[in-house]
């Protein structure tokens, strides 16, 4: 009627609302690593307004310096998890690499550059072992891994005393051929007061490395197929046996590199218990939005959840916290990152099959 008021259908604009809201859900769902870059951002305001001194160059360079440790490992276990498979021995090889590393520069006086390309052979040995005994024994690799990081942990921590007179080897910078290796394990940039490491670089590029192999290359198909159904994909005439102990390999060769990194810098090097630097590997691959059942990952995303951990670990220890907040903060993600990931995979069930 003329002069009645308008009445506004409210309805049409609530479905499109709705509707909205869904197609964001979905595609943080379809991509769980964009959880981990929004936490990440929501923990660097939280800690860059707490903690002014997070956000300057010298800041960043201890985040970044962090990150990029914990992002070598946890891309390596990221792929490893994409394929299905855990490494618990990659902390254990980055320490036993980098005691053979010493024990053969330092005591034995051999060149850093053949100490190192035999630490390098011995690490690859232990990956191609672990890959190999997965697949022969059809055994769970949490355990067949585990079982190898006891022993290597085991023989680390009891040999060096006995073989270099101490628990830690110094003065491995006099070996011949060190100054090169420190160019290229060890040299820094200083930015505006900010110290950053060569370690940063070798994170980027090992980074984008895998994840061209993983998006790009026959390899990464197979790792995604063998990640899905082992079963499914050997019946496709996927090689399960050659892409597991290449897995295992690049696993180790990452450790290996992240011994090397802490090691040449400090041009010493001690035999410390090493099994919770896997479990770190494993937290920040997972926030990252790599699915424990394997079959689902993104390299980009477990870069995303190495800074989120150094963020927390760093924000935590600037703000004058109880360090063990950093745990508790980590523990928040990790089971966020899981319940994700149980969405996902039901998901992923859901869909239909081509």
């Amino acid at each position: 009627m003329p002069g009645d008021p308008v009445i506004v259908d409210r309805l049409p604009v609530a479905r499109v609302a709705a509707a909205h809201r869904r197609r964001v859900a979905d595609r943080v769902l379809a991509r769980p690593s964009i959880a981990a870059v929004l936490a990440l951002l929501v923990v660097v305001a939280v800690f860059g307004v707490r903690v002014p001194g997070l956000l300057t160059l010298e800041g960043l360079a201890g985040v970044l310096d962090a990150a990029a440790l914990l992002g070598i490992g946890g891309v390596a276990v990221g792929l490893l998890l994409v394929g299905g498979h855990f490494d618990l021995s990659i902390g254990t090889v980055t320490v036993a690499s980098a005691v053979l590393t010493g024990v053969l520069a330092g005591p034995m006086e051999w060149g850093i550059w053949p100490a190192l390309a035999v630490s390098l052979a011995a690490a690859l040995t232990v990956g191609l072992v672990n890959g190999w005994l997965v697949v022969r024994t059809g055994l769970p690799s949490f355990l067949v891994t585990l079982a190898t990081a006891l022993v290597l942990q085991g023989t680390t921590v009891s040999a060096l005393p006995l073989v270099a007179g101490g628990p830690r080897i110094t003065g491995l910078d006099e070996a011949p051929g060190w100054s090169s290796a420190a160019a290229l394990f060890g040299s820094t940039a200083e930015v505006g007061g900010g110290v950053f490491r060569v370690s940063l670089l070798w994170w980027l590029a090992g980074t984008a490395g895998a994840g061209w192999l993983l998006w790009r290359t026959r390899f990464g198909n197979d790792v995604l197929a063998m990640g899905s159904s082992r079963r499914a994909a050997r019946e496709l005439g996927v090689p399960v046996q050659r892409t597991t102990l290449t897995l295992y390999a690049l696993t180790a060769t990452a450790g290996w590199l992240l011994g090397t990194l802490a090691l040449v810098p400090a041009a010493s090097v001690a035999a410390t218990p090493s099994l919770i630097l896997a479990i770190d590997f494993v937290v920040v691959a997972v926030i990252g939005g790599c699915l424990l059942t394997g079959g689902y990952g993104s390299m980009a995303g477990a870069a995303a959840g190495a800074l989120l951990y150094a963020v927390a670990r760093r924000g935590v220890e600037l703000a004058g916290w109880d360090p063990r907040w950093s745990q508790a903060l980590l523990g928040v993600f990790l089971l966020v990152a899981l319940l994700v990931g149980g969405v996902v995979r039901a998901r992923l069930r859901a869909a239909p099959r081509s």
